[in-house]
């Protein structure tokens, strides 16, 4: 059986390697051609080109790289056709694996599944039509998705969320931690501004000021930012004119991975990015708060089209909004520091609703991974899965 997998961010390559080691449980035979980081690679894959090439957010950010993204889009797509594997499976990152499906579908009867529904249920719901044209099957992370999906004609099957099986922290490893790193009994506030470099680049200003604030307001309060591999050196850079400088853990490493999970569970609040980086400080049991921004005319141009009054996956899975956010235009520093002011005096405010959401998200079933590759073999009519189909 042969694979084409593309993945564009940390969060796809990890979706990735979970599937591709599920498949290769089931098929041991399996073979896997595409694009994708570390962990895919790891697991089987050569890399077409660098993840990172198409890890871009945002509508402006987008267009300024139009022609090379497009570039990379035919490369792609000429790629799959000539690899003429059983399955393209696209992850998450929309605006570049589409694309590349839209073009393979036209041009051959490569079955095509896109791994992470689109946010059809906050804006644009036209995409969900739009897509059914060129992709055959869609795995979705939320519980509520498949109904959007399947509306518009296109098998989907809720997978659960990946993030259930993150690694725990034992009690020694949080008590490690906060030794090694001299923090003792002190309360410690995660800084989170991302894994892509647009939004790492827009976020980490606005978080500087967050963070001097709260120094300044409560100075027995200690900072850690866990980097992504990709943009690590963006953020060591950019960090190292602070005036109150984070712990900055990186986590390419087995080390940077396990001091990653231990800052998680140590912390007492984060200061986060809204994504899926939600669910991991859920999985932790760490209250946040969380914020994001664009640029001015991605702002004005999303802002219009949402149809949902939080973005924060907590609070929608949970179906509460037990997560103070701040977007747009409200993703002002005073206004954060005041939020994470208040959980820390507060910390208990959000323990129900992620423990909620990680019930919903699967959490004490079957592996994500495993769920997805059963799903996608009885979409390709390989195995028969264990009513994957919501």
């Amino acid at each position: 059986m042969k694979v084409f997998v593309v993945a564009g961010e940390a969060s796809g390559d990890k979706l990735g390697a979970a599937l591709m080691a599920g498949l290769k449980a089931h098929v041991p035979d399996v073979t896997f051609h595409g694009i994708g980081g570390d962990r895919m690679i790891r697991e089987g894959l050569t890399s077409l080109f660098p993840m990172d090439e198409i890890s871009i957010m945002g509508i402006t950010e987008i267009l300024s790289q139009y022609r090379h993204l497009k570039r990379r889009i035919l490369e792609t797509a000429d790629a799959v056709i000539a690899a003429q594997p059983d399955v393209l499976i696209t992850i998450d990152l929309p605006e570049f694996g589409l694309r590349v499906a839209k073009q393979v579908k036209a041009r051959s009867t490569i079955r095509t599944v896109h791994y992470v529904a689109p946010t059809v249920w906050a804006w644009r719901p036209g995409r969900a039509r739009k897509m059914a044209a060129y992709i055959d099957q869609v795995l979705a992370l939320l519980p509520f998705e498949p109904p959007y999906m399947q509306a518009e004609g296109m098998r989907c099957d809720f997978v659960g969320h990946p993030v259930v099986t993150d690694p725990v922290a034992s009690a020694d490893d949080i008590v490690g931690f906060r030794h090694r790193h001299g923090f003792g009994d002190n309360p410690i506030a995660l800084v989170l501004p991302g894994s892509r470099r647009s939004e790492v680049s827009r976020l980490l200003p606005i978080f500087q000021d967050v963070v001097q604030m709260l120094s300044a307001a409560r100075p027995d309060l200690g900072f850690v930012l866990p980097a992504a591999p990709n943009v690590a050196d963006t953020i060591a850079a950019a960090v190292k004119d602070w005036s109150v400088k984070p712990i900055l853990l990186h986590t390419a490493s087995d080390t940077g991975r396990k001091e990653k999970t231990a800052a998680f569970f140590a912390a007492d609040v984060a200061i986060a990015a809204s994504g899926t980086v939600s669910l991991e400080l859920a999985a932790a049991n760490t209250p946040m708060v969380v914020a994001y921004d664009m640029n001015w005319l991605s702002r004005q141009i999303i802002g219009r089209m949402l149809r949902v009054d939080t973005v924060t996956l907590v609070n929608l899975v949970s179906d509460t909004r037990a997560v103070p956010e701040f977007i747009g235009k409200a993703c002002e520093p005073a206004a954060i520091a005041k939020a994470v002011g208040d959980v820390l005096d507060n910390p208990d405010a959000q323990t129900d609703a992620m423990a909620l959401t990680m019930a919903r998200l699967g959490r004490g079933g079957r592996a994500p991974g495993e769920r997805a590759a059963l799903a996608v073999l009885e979409g390709l009519g390989k195995e028969k899965g264990p009513g994957m189909s919501a």
